[in-house]
C-alpha cells in the first residue's frame, strides 16, 4: 500500500497545509467542493488548504435529466458535468474509497492505476472529511434479475436502455416468429417512483413516435407494463396527482399494476405476484438502492439503515472533523414536528445541504459558530413524456403541459454551469424544430468487439449485451456475426434509484 503519494505534506520550515478530503463526486461532493474553492480561494492560492476530491467518475451526473437523455431529447454528454473543468482549484483523484479510519484520519483508495503499477490501494491522510459517496443499486433476490435486468441509475445505463428499446423494435420488425416479436415489443418497468415513471413515460413516448418509421409496427403492437409493490405511484407529488398519473398512463395503454411484485424473470418470462406472465426481453429495475459499501468500512456511527448519523449542523454525530450530507447522511429534519424525523435522501435536500455544509466547514476552520440545516420540502415535479407532467409545488397541483414546462424550467435552472444550460436549451430548441433522432448506437458499449472478431479472436466483450443470452463459443464466425446483429443492446444492471432517492423539487 502506497502511503507517501497523497499524504499531507509541507515545505520545510512551514506549517503543514490543511487537507479537506471529499469522498464522492455527486451532488454533495461537487457542489460542496465548488463552494469551498470559491470561499477559500485565498487560502488555496497560498497553499494553506488543499481540497482533494476522490470519485470513481470524472463527472457529476445530473440524474433528473437521465429520462430525457434516454429518450434522445438531450445528448448524454450534456447531462454530465466534467469535474476537472468546474473544480479547477481542487485536486481530483479518480478512484474508489474502500475504507476510512477516521481515528487515524486516513482513507484507503483504489485508483485506476492500482492494477497496472502493482502498488495496490493508496492511503490518503486528511484533516477534514466530507463523506458523500451516495448510494448504489439494491436488488431483491428475484430469479433472473441479475442476468436480464437493466438498471437506470447512470448515464451509461440510460444510453444502453435507449439502444435496447430501439433494437427490440428492429428485432420485432425483422422476425417472422410471433412469440419473439411479442416478447421484443413487451417492455416492463419495475418501480413506481420518479426513476421508473419518468423513464417509462419518456421511452414509451419515444417508441410510439419511432413506429412511424417502421412499416409493420404500430403503437398498439407494443405493450408497456409498470409494476409497483405499493398501492400508489409517485407518492411525493401527492395522492391526487399520483392517481392522475395512473389514469394518464393507462390512457396511453400502459398496463399499471399496483400492489404487485416481480417474482421472477428467468428465461425471459416475467412472472408477477398476481399470477400474470409476460414473455419479455426488457425488464428495467428501478425499485431499490442501498448505502455505498464504504460506509460499512468506516469507524463512523451508522443508523439502522446504514446511513451516517448526523447532527443538524451536518457533522457526523459523536466525532470531530467529519461531515456528511445527501444520500449517505441521516440528517435530522428540524422543520418536522415529529421527533426523530430525518430529511429525505433526495436531490432537493442534497443540493441545499451543500451550502450549509460548505459554510460550516469554513466556520469550523475559522473558529466560528456553526449553522443548522433547515429546509421544508416544497414539493416535486415529474415528466411523463413530451408535453406531459405532474407537479405538486408549494401546495399547488399542476398537470399536463404546465407541469412539464415547470419540470424543464426548474431543472434547467439547477443544472450546473452556464455551458451545460446553454447546450441543453439549444437542444430543446432544435428538437422543437426538427424530428426526433431514433438511431441506435449499441456498438458504442463494446467498440473493440467487431475488430477482435475480424482479427480472428474471440471478443473479450461479446457483441451481445450483458443482459442478453451469452454467445455460444465454438460456432463458426459467420454464425457468430449473424447472432450479434440479431441481439439487442443495453447495459445490464441490478437496480436503480427509488423515488425517494431521485425525488425532485
Amino acid at each position: 500500500m502506497v502511503k507517501a503519494a497523497y499524504n499531507r505534506d509541507a515545505t520545510p520550515g512551514t506549517s503543514p497545509r490543511t487537507r479537506i478530503l471529499v469522498v464522492g463526486g455527486g451532488y454533495v461532493g461537487m457542489y460542496t467542493a465548488l463552494r469551498l474553492q470559491k470561499r477559500l480561494r485565498g487560502e488555496l492560492d497560498r497553499g494553506e488548504i488543499e481540497i482533494l476530491v476522490v470519485t470513481h467518475e470524472p463527472y457529476m451526473t445530473y440524474q433528473p435529466f437521465l429520462p430525457e437523455a434516454a429518450a434522445g431529447n438531450i445528448s448524454p454528454r450534456h447531462v454530465v458535468v466534467p469535474l476537472r473543468r468546474v473544480l479547477e482549484r481542487c485536486t481530483l483523484l479518480i478512484g474508489e474509497a474502500r475504507a476510512v479510519d477516521h481515528a487515524k484520519r486516513t482513507a484507503t483508495v483504489t485508483t485506476l492505476a492500482a492494477d497496472d503499477d502493482g502498488t495496490g490501494p493508496v492511503e490518503i491522510g486528511y484533516d477534514e472529511l466530507i463523506i458523500a459517496p451516495g448510494s448504489i443499486s439494491r436488488t431483491l433476490p428475484v430469479p433472473g434479475l441479475a442476468a436480464y435486468g437493466i438498471g437506470f441509475k447512470s448515464v451509461e445505463e440510460a444510453i444502453g436502455l435507449r439502444n435496447h428499446v430501439i433494437e427490440q423494435m428492429d428485432i420485432a420488425s425483422s422476425t417472422r416468429e410471433p412469440a419473439l416479436r411479442d416478447a421484443a415489443l413487451t417492455f416492463m418497468v419495475v418501480g413506481g417512483g420518479f426513476a421508473g415513471v419518468e423513464a417509462l413515460g419518456e421511452l414509451e413516448d419515444m417508441a410510439r413516435y419511432a413506429t412511424r418509421y417502421y412499416h409493420n409496427i404500430k403503437p398498439s403492437d407494443m405493450k408497456w407494463v409498470l409494476v409497483e409493490a405499493s398501492g400508489r405511484i409517485l407518492p411525493e407529488v401527492g395522492e391526487e396527482m399520483g392517481t392522475y398519473t395512473v389514469r394518464e398512463l393507462r390512457r396511453r395503454n400502459i398496463d399499471v399494476r399496483l400492489e404487485t411484485r416481480l417474482e421472477s424473470c428467468e428465461n425471459r418470462v416475467a412472472v408477477l405476484s398476481d399470477g400474470s406472465r409476460f414473455p419479455t426481453r426488457t425488464v428495467v429495475w428501478t425499485a431499490g438502492v442501498k448505502p455505498a459499501p464504504v460506509l460499512a468500512e468506516t469507524d463512523l456511527p451508522l443508523n439502522e439503515h446504514g446511513r451516517l448519523k448526523c447532527t443538524p449542523q451536518l457533522t457526523v454525530e459523536g466525532v470531530e472533523h467529519a461531515w456528511a450530507a445527501g444520500d449517505a447522511a441521516a440528517v435530522p429534519d428540524v422543520t418536522s414536528s415529529v421527533p426523530g424525523t430525518v430529511t429525505a435522501p433526495n436531490a432537493q435536500h442534497a443540493v441545499r445541504q451543500t451550502k450549509v455544509l460548505a459554510e460550516n466547514i469554513i466556520a469550523s476552520l475559522r473558529g466560528q459558530p456553526l449553522k443548522e440545516y433547515a429546509h421544508a420540502y416544497v414539493g416535486s415535479v415529474a415528466s411523463l413524456g413530451l408535453h406531459k407532467g405532474v407537479a405538486h409545488v408549494y401546495g399547488r397541483k399542476l398537470k399536463g403541459y404546465p407541469a412539464w414546462l415547470m419540470h424543464r424550467v426548474y431543472h434547467l435552472s439547477r443544472m450546473p454551469t452556464l455551458n451545460r444550460k446553454a447546450r441543453i436549451l439549444a437542444e430543446w430548441t432544435l428538437s422543437g424544430l426538427f424530428t426526433r433522432e431514433i438511431v441506435s448506437l449499441g456498438s458504442l458499449e463494446h467498440p473493440r468487439a467487431e475488430f477482435e472478431l475480424a482479427a480472428g479472436a474471440v471478443p473479450s466483450k461479446p457483441l451481445t449485451r450483458r443482459h442478453e443470452d451469452p454467445p455460444v463459443l465454438g460456432k463458426s464466425r459467420g454464425k457468430s456475426r449473424g447472432r450479434s446483429r440479431g441481439e439487442s443492446g443495453g447495459k445490464g444492471s441490478q437496480g436503480a434509484r427509488t423515488s425517494e432517492d431521485r425525488a425532485e423539487d
